[in-house]
């Protein structure tokens, strides 16, 4: 093999890790705004349960102060 087609080789193995690793940046950039999406998803979600807690809490105070014959 000369040296010609040594460095023809590695030229053209060096193009594919180039293209390797920038389909592995764009994948990597994709799924951190999927990340950063689900995790808004997520607190808002968390926030809301958190909310529906707090109404529970308060029907339930409310229906044990009717059931206790106590004011709400």
């Amino acid at each position: 093999m000369t040296i010609d087609e040594r460095i023809e080789r590695l030229t053209e193995r060096h193009e594919a890790l180039t293209q390797s690793v920038e389909l592995v940046l764009v994948a990597t950039r994709e799924n951190t705004e999927s990340i950063r999406k689900l995790v808004e998803v997520t607190n808002r979600d968390a926030e809301d349960i958190r909310a529906l807690a707090r109404i529970a809490e308060i029907h339930d105070r409310r229906i044990t102060n009717i059931e206790g014959g106590g004011l709400a």
